[in-house]
């Protein structure tokens, strides 16, 4: 029986999908409600919001693209 070598492993599923777990996470993080024509709210400069968040999502970002050039193990066949 031949085996077929894929581009993805298992894991490289699971760390994409890992991934996309964390950029989901911040973007939620930096979600919330805004100021409106009548009332200012000081909570959108909040450093969660500014700093904390882009952070995350970059990360997640960053764990994507090392889930997709990660390099599986080739497993040999025996004859």
């Amino acid at each position: 029986m031949e085996q077929k070598n894929f581009a993805f492993d298992r894991i490289n599923y699971i760390l994409i999908a890992l991934g996309m777990i964390v950029v989901i996470l911040g973007f939620i993080l930096m979600s919330g409600s805004g100021s409106d024509e009548t009332a200012f709210n000081p909570e959108i400069f909040s450093d969660l919001r500014i700093k904390v968040a882009p952070a995350v999502a970059f990360v997640g970002f960053a764990f994507i693209i090392y889930g997709i050039m990660h390099k599986p193990k080739d497993k040999e066949v025996m004859p």
